[in-house]
């Protein structure tokens, strides 16, 4: 069972990147995502929340120290923020995410590092980590916003804003959204940055009902009945959907 199974249901349009071809059929280098067992496993309990219906449209919100989000249009994954590697995406706890790639020669060439010193930075020194100056545990940095560490604070607005584009993005590429699921060790207890997140979807006609929201690691919805986009807190569980998919291998 691969962790990139789940994605590999996207359209060509959407894994490859706008690169020589080449390099697509010589060295098969498109989107490949990761997560994938969590984002199926948590999409399949959205649609169950959501009462089956035949028709659904799902954007998950897996953040955790890695983070990705995915789009998941009738129990099928059609994009994800995660790429040729999961460094790809949202900021995380330790990886930049998606960046202009010519920093990197520019990183480079300034501190005369290789592209592999480089990526290293990218992979393990950056992301909120690297931004903040604190740590790359949530919990580190949030203590040190409550004592007025202003560049701790930004970190994590950062982070919650880069979460939100995408969940924007995806929005657009599944034509509107039915609910939106947060789950992994920060999506699914951490209820400040699953507010801060949705303070940006207002458009989208959600309202996020903070009493619902005050949730830790516990299957709900956290909107009001009002809202327009069903929002779900789901703990992931990788292991039950990884048994699952062998049982179905196997037959």
């Amino acid at each position: 069972v691969f962790d990139t199974a789940f994605h590999q249901t996207l359209d060509r349009e959407r894994y490859l990147y706008p690169l020589p071809l080449e390099y697509y059929t010589d060295y098969k280098i498109r989107k490949y995502g990761a997560h994938g067992t969590s984002h199926k496993y948590v999409s399949q309990q959205a649609i169950e929340m959501l009462g089956n219906p035949k028709e659904s449209r799902i954007i998950v919100c897996h953040l955790g120290n890695g983070a990705s989000v995915s789009a998941v249009q009738d129990g099928k994954c059609i994009d994800t923020s995660m790429g040729f590697t999961p460094l790809a995406g949202v900021m995380m706890g330790t990886r930049s995410g998606d960046l202009d790639p010519a920093i990197v020669e520019f990183i480079a060439n300034k501190e005369n590092k290789t592209a592999s010193e480089v990526l290293n930075i990218l992979n393990k020194e950056s992301g909120v980590y690297g931004l903040s100056g604190v740590s790359s545990d949530f919990r580190d940095v949030k203590a040190a916003r409550a004592e007025g560490n202003k560049v701790a604070a930004a970190a994590l607005d950062a982070y919650a804003y880069r979460v939100a584009k995408y969940i924007g993005a995806y929005t657009a590429a599944m034509n509107g959204v039915d609910a939106i699921a947060f789950t992994a060790g920060l999506g699914e207890n951490d209820d400040i940055t699953r507010k801060a997140i949705c303070e940006y979807l207002g458009y989208l006609g959600t309202e996020l009902d903070e009493v619902k929201n005050d949730v830790h690691g516990e299957t709900a919805i956290i909107s009001t009945d009002d809202s327009k986009v069903t929002l779900l807190c789901v703990p992931t569980n990788e292991e039950l959907m990884i048994a699952r998919d062998t049982v179905a291998l196997v037959k």
